[in-house]
C-alpha cells in the first residue's frame, strides 16, 4: 500500500511538472511569436544620422497598455500632427510632433517616459513659450506605427487620418522623393473608419481616446451664471461629435458655429455623467494641466449649491 501511495504521489508530481513545463514552453513560444513588424525599410543613413541600430527586440513595447495608446492617439488627434515635408534636395522627411504650451511640459514628459521614444524640445523665446515632443521617422516605422496597428488603435479626425495613411504609404512603398507622392485621394486607408456615430462608440479604444482628446481639446469651467460646463470643440466632424452624445447619454445639440463642432453639457444629470466618465470608469486619467483644471472644476462644483449633491471622487 505504501508503495502504491508513493507511486501515485510520484505520478501526480510528474504530471504537474509536465503541465508546468508545457505551459512555460507555450508562453515562451507565444512571446517569441508576437512581434512588432517594422514598416518598410529602415535605411542605414537614418540609423547613422540618429546614432542608432536596428531594434531586434521590441518586447518591451508590447507591455505598453492599450489604454495609454488610445489616450495618446486621442491627444495627437488634438494637439499633434504627422509632418511630411520636402527637403531642399527633394527628399521626404517625416516626423510626429505633439506641441503644447511650456507650462504643460509634464504631459510630454509623461508620454516620453512611457514610450521612451522621441525628444522633447523647448522653445522659451516664442511669444507663447512652447514645448514639443518630436518622434522621428525611424521610431515611427519601427515602434509607434506598428504599436498602433498591433493594438488596432487609430486616429479618428480627418486630418490626422490622412496624415497617417500618407505616412504608412510612404513607408510601405519606400518612397524617397517628394515629387513621387501620389494624390492624397488615391492613397488607401489603413483602417476602416466608422460610418456613423454608433460605430464610433463600438470601437474598443474610443473611451480612452476621448480622454486623450479631452486632454487636448476639452475644457472644464464655470460659466458666469455659475453653471458648470464640460466642453469639447474642434473642426467639423459630425459623426464623431454625435458619438460623444451617445457616450455621455445626452440629447444636447451639437453647435456648428464657424465651421467648428462643439459638444457642451451643464445640467446636473449631464455633469454627473461627465464625473462618472472621468473619475469612475477605470479609464486612462487626464494628465498635466488638464487634470489640474478638472480637479479645480470638481472642487468648485462641490462648493456650489446646484452641484453639491453630486457624487464626487475621493480626492475632492
Amino acid at each position: 500500500k505504501k508503495i502504491t501511495v508513493i507511486l501515485i504521489i510520484f505520478i501526480i508530481v510528474l504530471l504537474y511538472e509536465i503541465i508546468v513545463y508545457i505551459k512555460d514552453i507555450t508562453i515562451k513560444f507565444y512571446r517569441e511569436d508576437i512581434s512588432l513588424s517594422t514598416i518598410g525599410i529602415v535605411h542605414r543613413n537614418a540609423l547613422k544620422k540618429n546614432n542608432k541600430s536596428l531594434r531586434l527586440d521590441k518586447q518591451e513595447y508590447l507591455s505598453i497598455p492599450s489604454s495609454f495608446l488610445a489616450f495618446l492617439v486621442g491627444l495627437i488627434d488634438g494637439d499633434g500632427y504627422i509632418q511630411i515635408s520636402k527637403t531642399p534636395k527633394g527628399f521626404i522627411t517625416m516626423k510626429l510632433t505633439i506641441s503644447l504650451h511650456l507650462d504643460d511640459i509634464s504631459t510630454l514628459e509623461y508620454i516620453h517616459s512611457v514610450l521612451k521614444l522621441g525628444k522633447i524640445n523647448v522653445y522659451k523665446d516664442l511669444k507663447s513659450p512652447t514645448c514639443k515632443l518630436v518622434i522621428n521617422k525611424t521610431d515611427l516605422q519601427e515602434v509607434l506605427f506598428p504599436l498602433f496597428i498591433y493594438n488596432n488603435i487609430y486616429f479618428l479626425t480627418n486630418t490626422r487620418v490622412d496624415q497617417f495613411n500618407l505616412g504608412m504609404y510612404i513607408l510601405e512603398n519606400d518612397i524617397k522623393l517628394y515629387n513621387e507622392l501620389p494624390e492624397l485621394s488615391s492613397i488607401p486607408s489603413v483602417f476602416d473608419m466608422p460610418k456613423n456615430p454608433l460605430d464610433f462608440t463600438l470601437l474598443h479604444f474610443f473611451k480612452n481616446w476621448i480622454v486623450g482628446f479631452t486632454n487636448s481639446e476639452g475644457s472644464f469651467f464655470i460659466k458666469a451664471n455659475n453653471d458648470g460646463c464640460f466642453q469639447l470643440k474642434q473642426r467639423i466632424h459630425t459623426n464623431l461629435f454625435e458619438a460623444f452624445k451617445l457616450v455621455f447619454n445626452t440629447n444636447r445639440k451639437i453647435d456648428t458655429t464657424n465651421n467648428y463642432n462643439q459638444f457642451s453639457v451643464s445640467s446636473k444629470a449631464d455633469i454627473q455623467k461627465v464625473i462618472d466618465f472621468f473619475s469612475f470608469s477605470g479609464l486612462h486619467p487626464l494628465i498635466g494641466l488638464k487634470y489640474i483644471q478638472y480637479i479645480k472644476w470638481l472642487n468648485n462644483l462641490h462648493k456650489s449649491l446646484r452641484y453639491s449633491s453630486l457624487n464626487y471622487p475621493a480626492e475632492i
